[in-house]
């Protein structure tokens, strides 16, 4: 059998997708749990970006130790020194460059010519690997690429010594007989291709980034780039759990391949990534989705009893699907929760149950039973802090039910003295925001705000994401309760705790590049 390399980019094109913005610490919590998955690569960012992704993708190479850590780079040589810098404590480390081969990008967006463009390509390869082994070359915008000159441009980068070649779908435009057709002409006229892994990396524009990441390996490559959940940029990236699980429960069609992935942990990686950015999988997503696995027609439930296969391709177990609820209270003790983390496949260390521990049971006590979406609220709102608590809720009162609705907060600032303020509003939530601002050191604007129930029933657990702009950037804020204008405001102020410590810090927001896209 031969393996196939999961290369994951959530941490960096998955980041690009709108709302998905990550912090440093955010993306070393996540790496650990793609490290725990068995991906083979972690794509953690694009270091010369700004000094923040310098830093996150640093931290993240120091935080994991099996999988090769990569670091994106365009093709020039302060993009390579930035990227291997920012590698210097990996493990394993990978400089992944690129550079655009289609005549649309080369002459709309980067303004050369051909020629200039590989002699770009043999610089940047030929620089990265004076500093590292591992070395990916892409191909961007290969699928609208003339195929005479990607043979090219793939010959080059191989002769200058990159071990593997990645053949993107950057605007998810490619039919599978696309992909097909792209690797059978580099296979078969690249001298030495047979020396490098040949990869894929197809965007979902069209719905087709499985369909023809699948068709990738059929024609050759032994490398998938891909996203948990399937985010990224506009309609996202090739799903990871969707090719793992397809190259698992096809035989037919590929039973000489195999992943490192635990596919037991595809629904936990899923929901991390979900707490982290806010974004959930849609209800009906293949694989992770809330209703994957959930049986309504009378049907399929009686054929079901019967005999699972009858309707299920899968077992919930293959993928770390939740099948049961447990019911805790507030009786229940720390071991109780501690061994329920372990089953759903969280091993909290005793800091963490520690602080899981004290929210569950503040919890246990406003409501009758606290079920595993509950436990997994507590869990990410108690261990994923990512900032210091700089601003206090110290008191909350609301009245509502009428135009307009009044709110009354009291708020300490770094263990200062507290302060109250009074605002009305159009609903309890934007009368609260708006005494939170007043007492606010500086202005700010939402930009994003999201409520999702964490369970079902009417105590459940609300959580709140949300995404403010103060002094032009923007901060993400999350929070749970089971009072939703609590979590509400209690994400506001963890916004603000991140605009307070990045006041800090001693670095200087560059612009965001829109000059890269793999």
């Amino acid at each position: 059998m031969q393996k196939i390399l999961v290369f994951d980019t959530t941490l960096r094109d998955g980041e690009q997708s709108p709302g998905a913005t990550m912090t440093t610490p955010e993306k070393v919590r996540l790496a650990q749990e793609l490290e725990a998955l068995g991906v083979d690569i972690i794509e953690a960012g694009f270091p010369i970006s700004s000094p923040q992704e310098f830093k996150a993708v640093a931290e993240v190479a120091q935080a994991v130790e099996r999988p090769t850590v990569a670091a994106l780079a365009r093709a020039t040589t302060a993009d390579v020194d930035r990227a291997t810098e920012a590698l210097k404590g990996a493990v394993h480390a990978r400089v992944h460059t690129f550079l655009a081969t289609s005549d649309l990008h080369l002459e709309r967006k980067l303004k050369i010519n051909r020629d200039e463009a590989l002699r770009r390509i043999e610089r940047a390869v030929n620089r990265a690997r004076s500093q590292v082994e591992d070395v990916e070359f892409s191909c961007e915008d290969a699928t609208r690429t003339d195929l005479d000159f990607l043979c090219r441009a793939v010959q080059v980068a191989v002769e200058a010594g990159a071990l593997t070649i990645n053949l993107p779908d950057t605007v998810g435009y490619a039919h599978p007989e696309d992909i097909r057709q792209m690797l059978q002409a580099v296979t078969a006229n690249v001298t030495g291709i047979d020396r490098v892994a040949l990869s894929v990396h197809c965007h979902n524009d069209l719905g087709l980034a499985v369909a023809n990441s699948l068709t990738g390996v059929e024609n050759g490559a032994r490398q998938v780039e891909c996203t948990v959940n399937g985010i990224g940029e506009r309609a996202g990236n090739a799903s990871l759990e969707e090719v793992v699980m397809a190259l698992r429960v096809l035989p037919r069609y590929y039973d000489r391949f195999y992943t490192d992935v635990v596919t037991e942990r595809l629904c936990p990686a899923s929901e991390v990534l979900a707490h982290v950015t806010g974004i959930r999988p849609q209800p009906n997503k293949a694989i992770v989705g809330a209703n994957a696995f959930a049986h309504e027609a009378g049907i399929h439930q009686d054929g079901l009893l019967k005999d699972r296969r009858t309707y299920e391709i899968m077992t919930p177990e293959m993928v770390g699907a939740r099948g049961t609820r447990l019911v805790l209270g507030k009786h229940s003790g720390r071991h109780a929760l501690a061994r329920r983390y372990k089953e759903l496949g969280y091993d909290v260390s005793n800091a963490e149950l520690d602080r899981a521990y004290e929210l569950f049971v503040l919890l246990a006590d406003r409501k009758k039973v606290v079920h595993d979406e509950d436990l997994l609220a507590i869990y990410f709102q108690g261990t994923m802090d990512d900032a210091p608590r700089a601003f206090k809720l110290e008191h909350l009162e609301v009245r509502c039910g009428r135009t307009p609705s009044e709110a009354v907060v009291r708020v300490s600032h770094n263990g200062g003295p507290v302060r109250e303020s009074s605002a009305t509003g159009d609903g309890p939530i934007d009368a609260t925001f708006t005494a939170i601002e007043e007492l606010a050191p500086w202005e700010m604007q939402l930009e994003e705000f999201t409520i999702q129930a964490a369970g079902g029933g009417r105590d459940a657990i609300g959580e709140v994401h949300l995404l403010v702009r103060v002094g032009g950037n923007e901060f993400s804020g999350r929070a749970a309760s089971t009072d939703i204008v609590d979590a509400a405001a209690r994400a506001l102020l963890n916004a603000f705790d991140k605009a307070d410590h990045a006041r800090g810090l001693e670095s200087k927001a560059f612009a965001r590049m829109d000059l890269w896209a793999v």
